[in-house]
């Protein structure tokens, strides 16, 4: 019995013996692979309760124009928060910060005393004068424990709304929202660095071995192809056409290297302040208010942002119109579907076959016979209606495809529209007659400045673009944008051919003669397009869009713009009277900047206008020598032999031939004289009444002209009425008014 017992208490023995040993296996096994094998991972949820991190933001990368000009950077801002629960005196901090800040000290006192939080931000973005003020007060009493100051970037434009719709803005994380900022968001931004600390239950910082820091590093910066001097000129006379025009719709402008694709400058008018991003003008503000108690007035606060926001040269369409004839002309000499010997005689309309009516010229009495070259010119519609049907329907909608109006163009810039355009299964003979005078389709500024490129550059295809380098901050070229060579599109004779058309169009009779620049040839052409999809309250389609393109010299172009101005309301509504006149002074002021020469014909010549020199306290025979030196007119007024005064006054810009400088000496006193009205009258005309009634002339505007041309004085600079010193300089705008698209 005592055996059998014995048996099976060893057999029991046993299998707890052998169940205790598999436990304790599985514990071990467990135990490594808690300890050995997922270390790592258990470790890490430790920390994640245990550690605080601490982000280190990057400096984002700094926007550059082709000249090394900052466009955007950053500035260095700080945070001012407290540490609630290491607080103990609240009203001393509370008052403190009030005061030094200029903040409501009852809503400071409020966060100074929320002791269940272990921060309370006080407020953001101080500047460097109120931190210094900040740390002052610190120091002073012995607040580093309960008083917390962080320094962090923030984006910032140093020329606040210049170029405001390509550079584009970041939110308040720091991150790109539009323009470049967007695009290129990913290689400015950096990368976040980190410092992590370990806190024990009571948030304490534990010892220095569980701190850990983590790098940051920074963005790289964007080395643009914006020219800030093109920029500037380009901005000032876009707002100018727009305010003189009464321009209803906003204006876009675009400048672009023709052969490379570089643009030089792109702007919308009215622009906004990057720096302030969400502040809408004051005449959008205005109207707001009507709204301020209603419940659309949030939708239409963000409404009117976007619209400020987009980029009318890239998001918008339009109508091209007559800039558009550029393209069929160049499109039926590359297909021999004519010659410049090509004449038709337009009588006002031409009829198409299925269509009802027929289709107007925009001289509705006609233009008579006309040659392939005056056509382009005086840019008659039923001659390029003509020419779209010699090319044909199939051959002319290819060469649409291959200017670029079925895609976009791919410049680096958001959100870019693609064009609106018939399919070819139902592009008809309308639609080719039409499309052939740039009218029906729609397109953007980027785009049609992108086609005509094609022409100006001997017929090749560009890619618009902004980005020229990207480098890190020792200037390493990390990324360098190569210039391909791009489809042949046109051959270089027809391209020169169309420019020099264009050209004398400038110089001739053409309906662009007011983008003329003294000394520069200039290939150009005015465009005005209704817009059908819009009526005004009578339910009339009177809103137009007013445009020129041109490229600069028309032989070897360096520089190509587009302007346009959308639903001008003020006088004429033709891109010849609208834009071209802003074209020309735009030309004016950059090609001498772009180190191109004038070179004067014989009627600028004639029209020459010359700088008036310092002739005070000379002798009187000395300034005689110095005004026939340089060919002015002079008349002297006393007897002495020193020059006590002139007028005009040395520095001024008078017209040569007509000109005549007042010489005084002694003790004369000047004399003065009623300024006429010489508005509305011709250049001849106002140069007579000017001359005779003892006052010198400056030509701006048009100054090309023969006399006995059609062209007027549109402003004077002194008004009429005035008494001013006789031979003062009266500045006069003169502008060909024989409306021509």
């Amino acid at each position: 019995m005592l055996n059998i017992i014995s048996v099976k208490t060893k057999r029991r023995s046993l299998i707890v013996l052998i169940t205790f040993m598999t436990i304790c296996i599985l514990i071990l096994i467990a135990l490594f692979k808690l300890q050995i094998i997922n270390n790592n991972k258990y470790q890490n949820y430790v920390f994640d309760q245990i550690t605080v991190e601490t982000n280190v933001n990057p400096s984002r990368g700094i926007i550059y124009d082709r000249n090394g000009e900052i466009l955007a950077s950053n500035k260095t801002v700080w945070i001012l928060y407290v540490v609630p629960k290491n607080i103990k005196d609240s009203e001393q901090i509370a008052r403190g910060i009030s005061a030094i800040l200029s903040l409501d000290y009852e809503k400071v006192l409020e966060k100074v005393k929320k002791t269940g939080y272990k921060y309370q931000i006080i407020k953001k973005d101080l500047n460097i004068n109120e931190a210094e003020n900040i740390r002052e007060f610190i120091s002073q009493h012995g607040f580093e424990e309960q008083i917390q100051l962080n320094a962090s970037s923030e984006r910032y434009y140093p020329n606040n709304d210049l170029a405001s719709h390509v550079l584009g803005f970041v939110n308040a994380d720091g991150v790109g929202i539009y323009g470049l900022e967007k695009v290129y968001n990913n290689i400015m931004e950096g990368t976040t660095g980190k410092y992590i600390t370990a806190q024990d239950a009571q948030s304490n910082d534990m010892p220095f071995q569980y701190e850990t820091y983590i790098e940051d590093e920074d963005g790289y910066n964007l080395v643009t192809t914006l020219d800030m001097y093109i920029q500037n000129q380009l901005e000032l006379q876009l707002e100018t056409a727009s305010i003189e025009s009464g321009a209803q719709n906003r204006s876009a402008g675009i400048v672009m290297n023709p052969k490379t694709g570089e643009i030089y400058a792109m702007a919308v008018y009215p622009s906004f302040d990057l720096n302030e991003p969400y502040k809408l003008d004051e005449t959008s503000l205005n109207y707001l208010l009507e709204y301020k108690n209603s419940d659309e007035y949030n939708q239409m606060y963000i409404n009117m942002l976007y619209s400020m926001w987009n980029n009318k040269a890239v998001t918008e369409l339009y109508e091209p119109g007559s800039t558009f004839k550029i393209l069929t002309t160049a499109t039926a000499l590359q297909e021999n579907a004519a010659n410049l010997n090509t004449t038709f005689t337009c009588t006002g309309a031409l009829k198409i076959d299925g269509y009802y009516r027929a289709i107007s010229c925009h001289k509705r009495t006609g233009h008579g016979t006309l040659t392939f070259s005056e056509a382009l010119q005086q840019s008659c519609n039923p001659y390029m209606m003509r020419l779209g049907f010699s090319i044909g329907k199939e051959m002319f909608y290819e060469y649409f495809q291959k200017f670029g109006y079925t895609s976009r163009t791919g410049i680096d810039l958001p959100s870019e529209a693609f064009s609106y355009y018939h399919n070819y299964d139902n592009f008809s003979n309308v639609s080719l007659a039409v499309y052939s005078f740039g009218q029906t389709f729609k397109t953007t500024a980027i785009q049609q400045l992108s086609a005509i490129c094609t022409v100006a550059n001997g017929g090749y295809s560009v890619v618009p673009h902004f980005i020229k380098e990207i480098v890190d901050n020792e200037n390493n070229i990390i990324y360098e944008y190569e210039n391909k060579q791009n489809n042949q599109i046109l051959n270089e004779e027809v391209c020169k051919t169309i420019s020099q058309i264009l050209k004398e169009g400038v110089d001739g009779d053409g309906g662009a003669k007011n983008a003329y620049v003294s000394g520069y040839s200039v290939a150009a052409k005015t465009g005005t397009s209704e817009k059908k999809d819009k009526y005004d309250a009578n339910g009339n389609t009177s809103y137009r869009v007013s445009s020129c393109v041109a490229y600069a010299p028309a032989e070897d172009p360096q520089i190509a713009v587009i302007m346009i101005v959308d639903e001008p309301t003020i006088g004429s509504k033709y891109g010849s009277v609208v834009v071209a006149p802003y074209i020309a002074k735009f030309l004016e002021q950059v090609l001498p900047y772009l180190g191109v020469e004038p070179s004067y014909s014989n009627i600028e010549k004639e029209n020459e206008q010359i700088e008036v020199p310092d002739l005070k306290n000379k002798n009187v025979s000395n300034a005689i020598e110095i005004l026939k030196s340089i060919g002015i007119s002079y008349e002297i007024i006393g007897n002495e032999e020193t020059v006590c005064d002139q007028m005009p006054q040395k520095g001024s810009v008078i017209h040569k031939k007509s000109g005549k400088v007042l010489i005084y000496t002694g003790g004369n006193t000047q004399t003065t004289v009623e300024v006429p009205n010489i508005i509305g009258l011709s250049a001849e005309q106002a140069n007579l009444v000017l001359t005779n009634s003892g006052f010198n002339i400056k030509y701006e505007g048009t100054t090309n002209f023969k006399y006995g041309e059609k062209v007027e004085v549109v402003y004077q600079s002194i008004k009429a009425g005035e008494w001013v010193p006789r031979g003062t300089v009266i500045t006069v705008k003169l502008l060909f008014i024989d409306e021509k698209e």
